[in-house]
């Protein structure tokens, strides 16, 4: 890796957002702050999130360190949000148990191909309207914590119907990758 590669913008904005994680759950968790401070914390964690990427690539800052420190990102920052959602709405575990076997599985996919010298390149499409939809619901969730219960239900269905696609369609597409592994 080489050193100039660790203090990329894109990748600046990754570390930002790995060190939001902890505001965020702080803030989540004390009962006399207003919602909109966590909620704020969210969306500005969206925000570089949604921009890292682009920086990365009008300004020619795509680096190996950047392609791996943005889903770490991303994905820390989901885990943390879920666990706090879980602990204001305890039927939201089954999303976090969803949210475990997808990462927890397409992180093994990526060994088995990194094992066989492939790895798969980039988020999908699929992948970053889940993330979307991720980001989007869980905002809501957390700037509304008084929602009805019903509501709240509905929201996380169709949280976890986007989360389910992208894990079905990210499995299909690392099967594939290793059934063309001859090929």
């Amino acid at each position: 890796m080489i050193k100039k590669d660790w203090i990329t913008i894109p990748n600046l904005l990754s570390y930002f957002r790995i060190i939001l994680i902890p505001f965020f759950v702080y803030y989540f968790i004390q009962s006399s702050v207003p919602s909109y401070i966590p909620a704020s914390i969210l969306f500005l964690s969206g925000l570089t999130d949604a921009v890292d990427g682009k920086i990365a690539r009008i300004f020619d800052q795509i680096t190996e360190l950047g392609k791996a420190l943005d889903p770490i990102a991303d994905k820390l920052t989901q885990l943390a949000i879920v666990i706090c959602l879980v602990l204001r709405w305890n039927f939201i575990i089954y999303l976090l148990l969803l949210l475990l076997a997808k990462e927890t599985s397409m992180f093994i996919f990526d060994l088995v191909l990194l094992k066989k010298g492939k790895k798969l390149e980039g988020a999908k499409w699929f992948g970053k309207i889940s993330t979307i939809v991720f980001y989007l619901s869980t905002f809501i969730l957390v700037l509304f914590p008084d929602m009805e219960t019903n509501l709240v239900y509905n929201i996380v269905i169709i949280v976890g119907g986007f989360l389910l696609l992208s894990f079905v369609l990210y499995t299909k597409l690392f099967i594939q990758m290793l059934k063309n592994e001859g090929e």
